[in-house]
């Protein structure tokens, strides 16, 4: 089953959002997305990666995963090269799980569990406000999830004051203003509800030891990046600070990052996104690693669609899931104007999907939206990396006998 055409779909209602389809030779198509600098990422697809998988078997999906990282590694991984492996690696794992008829969950090691606990990122999307809706009614919000049986939920209380000193000073009655939400609803609920405190990695560490510190009363589920993950050991110390875990997240590339953060116990929750850190195959491997240290893993979203497909199969395989990230506005806002079916999240579980490949397929009127931007490549190129002008080779006339041998 060879690749034949590799194509990368934009929309303009989301310039961050790119879906990637690779079609195959008996006419599979994988669908795999990610989110973020989309024009960057559909650039690194179609001058590197593309060109390097047309042609090839789409079913040897670890191969391909490695050769394109060796490609990304060589200029130092990360960044749109990597979120183009995440979204071609999903892809990947689609097309061999159509071909055999079985969703990728029963291809990756089967099912250690048939649905996954969600919790409630708050967001906003046409009629669905919880973002706005916690600072005016927090309880009202709080009880709204608990009513469809979704026990835990985060939102970022702190992340309107650190803009006015980009994180490095903090006053009590600022930081008093932005957990009172989570005041009221601990005095209303009590720990019925669940609430974990996401901080966009906008504080430094003396500042996200205080409120750690002054939190630690209200038994946060989590602290997720309230400081940049570019230094373990400072988040060690963060996690020395308090007895809350600390969630290490979804800025982490590959299971290379996250071993540093595992090992120096700089980390009690693993929150890799799948898009960005290099898909459905890498994921399993952090997860490996992960429960080799006897942490759980807790998948991150608040993507695109796509995303919480590809998600929901390493939950259903993976034994050491905590829960997975779930946002109620955009499931019920926009997901469904692209994807067929959508994925289904009931009584506070998400369900295992029950279509082959990741589940679900891209809406056939996505490509002709007048808003979408739609590149092909469709013709192998072996990158500059490979080629044999970038390295010492011997002469053509010797070529042969090295072969031979």
């Amino acid at each position: 089953m060879k690749i034949t055409q590799i194509e990368t779909i934009r929309v303009g209602q989301f310039p961050d959002l790119i879906f990637v389809q690779v079609h195959t030779d008996n006419g599979i198509i994988g669908l795999g997305e990610t989110w973020y600098a989309a024009s960057t990422v559909e650039a690194a697809i179609h001058d590197h990666f593309g060109p390097l998988l047309i042609g090839r078997n789409a079913e040897d999906i670890e191969a391909h995963w490695q050769l394109m990282f060796r490609v990304s590694d060589h200029a130092g991984y990360g960044g749109a090269e990597l979120r183009a492996i995440s979204a071609l690696d999903v892809a990947l794992w689609d097309i061999k799980g159509q071909a055999l008829k079985l969703p990728v969950f029963e291809l990756i090691g089967g099912g250690t569990r048939h649905r996954i606990r969600v919790y409630n990122t708050l967001g906003i999307y046409g009629d669905i406000t919880d973002s706005h809706d916690v600072w005016r009614t927090p309880v009202t919000t709080a009880k709204s999830l608990l009513d469809e049986g979704i026990g835990a939920m985060k939102f970022s209380p702190t992340d309107f004051i650190a803009r006015q000193s980009d994180g490095n000073l903090l006053f009590k009655k600022d930081l008093d203003r932005a957990l009172k939400p989570f005041r009221e609803i601990r005095d209303s609920l009590g720990m019925e509800m669940q609430i974990a405190n996401d901080g966009h990695a906008k504080w430094n560490l003396a500042t996200a030891i205080k409120i750690v510190q002054e939190m630690e009363p209200l038994r946060p589920m989590w602290h997720e990046e309230l400081i940049s993950p570019l230094n373990e050991e400072a988040h060690l110390r963060l996690q020395q600070a308090t007895k809350t875990p600390i969630a290490v997240a979804e800025r982490l590339m590959t299971r290379y990052q996250h071993r540093r953060f595992i090992e120096s116990g700089a980390v009690r929750i693993v929150m890799p996104d799948l898009t960005w850190t290099g898909g459905i195959s890498e994921v399993k491997k952090i997860a490996i690693l992960a429960s080799g240290h006897q942490l759980p893993i807790a998948p991150h979203d608040c993507v695109g669609p796509v995303n919480m497909l590809a998600c929901a199969q390493i939950c259903m395989s993976v034994p050491n899931v905590m829960l997975m990230e779930y946002n109620r506005a955009m499931h019920r806002g926009w997901y469904g104007d692209f994807i067929e079916p959508n994925f289904v999240v009931k009584d506070g579980f998400l369900v295992a999907p029950e279509e082959p490949g990741i589940g679900a397929r891209l809406k056939a009127d996505v490509r002709e939206r007048s808003d979408s931007t739609v590149r092909v490549s469709d013709e192998a190129r072996e990158p500059w990396l490979f080629s044999r002008e970038r390295y010492t080779y011997p002469p053509p006339e010797m070529q042969e006998e090295f072969e031979r041998t």
